[in-house]
């Protein structure tokens, strides 16, 4: 089994946190993303990885550093890392096509913008797996329609007619991604373009069009790193997963000083926390130090210093220094407010 993550865009919308840090890095509950989405996949599927494949942009933006953090996420599944670069932003489809001499044999295609919490079997017997979620408001993402046999036979995006409620949250199994491959260059060679870009939803329809069967695999949990609120949330979300699974979240080198914690809180090595009581839901990366201040539902990166301040849904970046009473902020890497 192979996995594929694409994960060349800038994360805009997360911003100013991803000027300096691609978005599928900023961590969560102590892990940065793509690490995290890349090691459940692998925990779910049950079964040994082959080769992890990157897709990323830049590499002014995407470096050395970002390249040698992915292969060691390879590698410590027992896969090969293979680093792949979209040289232009021109869709899913491109994107994935960036990495075609990775394209065969069994693999899952994961964008490395969300989170999910598993349990399933992977039906290997089908084409393909398109995993989705129940929502409430399907009108705002891709959907799927399903046949009286409760097979996909139509993916429509962001409908203004209620199609399912079964939205398409980025992850996608193909018995044989070399079809997947074949169509998507079809794609590229006729230029069928949605949008302004090559979509893989139309390397899909083709697959569908020629018999394929594609059917629809269900998720627990899916949960959004889009922005600030929302990585916030899933932050919180996934410490209490975590907590469940009875993690152990804080590290034995956190030094406390008049210090309270109220679980769950992810503490990273060599915090040190003075006056301050932090939690619920809060992450702290590694040497930050946190004085005279309340923090809960929150994620404060490394190396950071933070004094006097009562904080609620804050997102903090690596070497900030903070000091005041804000209660709701969105500062990035290397900031002061004093």
């Amino acid at each position: 089994m192979k996995i594929i993550v694409p994960m060349a865009g800038r994360g805009s919308r997360l911003r100013p946190h991803t000027l300096t840090v691609p978005k599928p890095l900023i961590p969560v509950a102590g892990k940065p993303i793509v690490h995290r989405l890349v090691s459940d996949i692998a925990k779910v599927l049950g079964e040994p990885i082959e080769e992890v494949a990157f897709i990323l942009g830049d590499p002014a933006f995407f470096g050395d550093d970002v390249v040698e953090s992915l292969t060691e996420l390879a590698e410590g599944l027992g896969a090969k890392g293979s680093i792949y670069r979209q040289d232009q932003p021109l869709g899913t489809g491109h994107a994935i096509m960036s990495a075609k001499e990775s394209l065969s044999g069994p693999a899952v295609i994961a964008y490395a913008d969300t989170l999910i919490r598993a349990d399933f079997d992977l039906d290997k017997s089908v084409d393909s797996v398109i995993w989705v979620k129940q929502v409430d408001k399907p009108e705002a993402y891709g959907v799927v329609k399903l046949s009286d046999a409760s097979e996909i036979v139509e993916l429509v995006e962001k409908p203004k007619e209620f199609v399912s409620d079964l939205a398409v949250i980025g992850i996608y199994y193909f018995k044989d991604v070399g079809q997947l491959k074949e169509e998507l260059q079809y794609v590229l060679d006729h230029n069928v373009i949605n949008g302004g870009e090559y979509q893989i939803n139309d390397g899909i329809k083709r697959m569908m069009e020629k018999g394929m069967k594609f059917v629809p695999g269900k998720v627990d949990e899916w949960m959004d790193c889009g922005n600030k609120d929302v990585t916030v949330e899933t932050n919180q979300r996934m410490l209490g997963f975590l907590e469940n699974d009875g993690e152990e979240l804080v590290a034995s080198s956190v030094t406390l000083e008049n210090a309270n914690i109220v679980e769950p809180c992810f503490i990273a090595e060599d915090v040190v926390i003075r006056n301050t009581t932090v939690g619920p839901y809060v992450s702290v990366g590694a040497k930050t130090v946190l004085e005279n201040s309340t923090v809960k539902n929150s994620i404060i990166q490394s190396n950071s210093k933070i004094m006097n301040a009562n904080l609620d849904n804050a997102m903090i970046g690596n070497h900030v220094v903070f000091d005041g009473k804000f209660e709701t902020v969105s500062l990035g890497d290397y900031s002061e407010m004093i």
